[in-house]
């Protein structure tokens, strides 16, 4: 009976909670600092996720409706009826189609349109890109430096224990074991903050590279659309 009491109060004293709130102070403010980190790049990450289905499905249904043969003029005509909804792939077309208006209107402009149509949809992309990458630095540092700061949590941890052990006459594995358990959450929440952050910078960073790639290839086939139109 005495063994079974000693050994829930040992359980008991384990606990994740009570190893958490009977932490050092330092490794306490660790904990804290990968939960926030944590909780935060989650967050990044389901709004990445819904803004990358989002542009996904507009470039697609922009290419089905500019490729469908429609008037171009039309299109830009829409898009403008909703400018300041448009995103990603119409919002590279809008800048091109304008500056594509602005310079046919004036005269001995042929030399120079498609030059300066080339240079609006290059800086709207510049621009799109910087949307699309919204968010992955961010995921990129949690992913880099979480399992350090985790470690630099674990690494303070076990130096208390050791440091208290140095004062005692008799060291127990239960005396121990609560300093190095306190320590490895520190570790393990790291990597906890880690993992996920790390998967999803990559998975994102794939379709940004994929979204941009469709972005400029779109913006070399309006542009020779503009050199053929006046060229004729």
């Amino acid at each position: 009976m005495e063994g079974a009491l000693q050994l829930q109060t040992a359980t008991e004293s384990l606990s994740l909670v009570s190893l958490i709130l009977e932490a050092s102070l330092l490794v306490q403010l660790v904990m804290l600092l990968l939960l926030v980190a944590s909780l935060v790049s989650w967050a990044m990450i389901f709004n990445k996720w819904l803004s990358m289905k989002a542009l996904t499905q507009a470039a697609d249904e922009f290419e089905d409706t500019f490729w469908s043969g429609g008037d171009l003029s039309q299109i830009y005509r829409e898009c403008r009826q909703n400018e300041d909804e448009t995103a990603g792939m119409e919002s590279v077309f809008m800048a091109g189609y304008r500056e594509y208006q602005r310079l046919a209107r004036l005269p001995d402009s042929s030399k120079d349109l498609v030059e300066g149509v080339h240079r609006a949809m290059r800086v709207a992309l510049s621009r799109e890109v910087e949307i699309l990458e919204t968010h992955l630095s961010f995921l990129a540092t949690v992913g880099s430096t979480s399992p350090y700061v985790g470690l630099f949590g674990t690494v303070w941890g076990i130096m208390n224990s050791f440091r208290s052990l140095g004062v005692m006459q008799q060291a127990t594995i239960a005396t121990v074991a609560p300093g190095i358990a306190e320590a490895l959450i520190a570790t393990a929440m790291g990597l906890f903050a880690a993992i996920p952050a790390v998967i999803a910078y990559n998975r994102y960073s794939n379709a940004a590279d994929r979204l941009a790639t469709r972005y400029d290839v779109f913006a070399e086939e309006f542009l020779s659309l503009v050199s053929h139109s006046r060229g004729r």
